[in-house]
């Protein structure tokens, strides 16, 4: 009997401390780390207290981050969902090409960060890429897709985006297809216009597909740092770097562990304010019926 009151514990420890010790820990150690000044070599830590916190909020470069974090971030999930969501209308049909075409649009979505990086390196080149190529036959001028802090930016945002669409289309399609037929026959019976049924009916009952990929979205592209780190490595003159790519830059290149664990540190506090805003706003905004 003793036993058996103890068995559901015992069945989730195992899933507890694995949780405990490479989620929790290390996030409590991230804190510890980011009021010390330390090298990662020296057994010494100096204890600096808030003294990374301020320079990190004076230095010019890392309030540029946090720019080039959120303007990613925005366009990324904005542009990914919405045109998923146009692609998802068109393509929610039956027939061998609309299968045909789903599939060759998620095919990017199995492909890994390494290859996509190096595809893409390949279409943005200034003097061989594919891009510049057909802008030529159309008589345009090249453009210095990755090589220009104008252009570097919204390049890997396209390429986010290329990447995104597969998977989001096929959640939003799973979507339209759970949506009770009978509500599109009631509207048709009322002769409601085509507008007025989407804005009704298909995206009120999108919202939790929609509310899922935007979440997933924000998480995704605040952690960029593949594409980065591989194809411009947070330039040209710091166009492109992301606070992911600086943590890594100052903590692995710079070896400036402290100062990285306090950028860390508001990493957290971003992410967990945007999903808290989130959760509190636009979960009001969800049907799930």
């Amino acid at each position: 009997m003793r036993l058996a009151k103890w068995r559901p514990y015992l069945l989730v420890a195992p899933a507890i401390i694995v949780f405990i010790v490479f989620f929790i820990q290390p996030i409590f150690y991230m804190i510890y780390l980011s009021f010390h000044d330390w090298n990662f070599i020296s057994p010494d830590k100096t204890f600096v207290g808030l003294g990374n916190f301020k320079e990190l909020l004076a230095d010019t470069m890392f309030l540029e981050v946090i720019r080039n974090t959120l303007m990613y971030t925005f366009f990324t999930v904005l542009f990914s969902i919405s045109i998923s969501l146009l692609m998802s209308i068109w393509l929610n049909k039956q027939g061998w090409m609309y299968s045909f075409v789903q599939g060759a649009v998620f095919s990017p979505h199995i492909i890994s960060l390494v290859s996509i990086a190096m595809l893409w390196m390949w279409i943005m080149d200034a003097d061989y890429g594919l891009l510049n190529w057909i802008l030529s036959l159309v008589g345009l001028e090249k453009v210095p897709w990755l090589t220009d802090p104008k252009t570097a930016l919204p390049s890997l945002i396209i390429i986010a985006v290329w990447k995104n669409i597969g998977y989001f289309t096929l959640i939003i399609i799973a979507g339209l297809q759970s949506i009770p037929k009978h509500l599109y026959e009631a509207a048709a019976l009322d002769r409601t216009p085509s507008w007025r049924r989407f804005a009704k009916i298909t995206f009120p009952m999108l919202s939790p597909s929609l509310f899922f990929l935007t979440i997933i979205g924000i998480l995704d592209s605040i952690k960029v740092f593949e594409t980065i780190s591989i194809i411009t490595k947070g330039g040209p003159l710091n166009s492109t770097n992301t606070l992911v790519y600086y943590i890594y830059e100052n903590g692995f290149i710079f070896f400036k562990i402290g100062y990285a664990s306090a950028a860390g540190v508001i990493l957290l506090v971003i992410l967990s304010i945007l999903t808290l805003l989130y959760f509190k706003v636009l979960s009001k905004k969800v049907h799930y019926q």
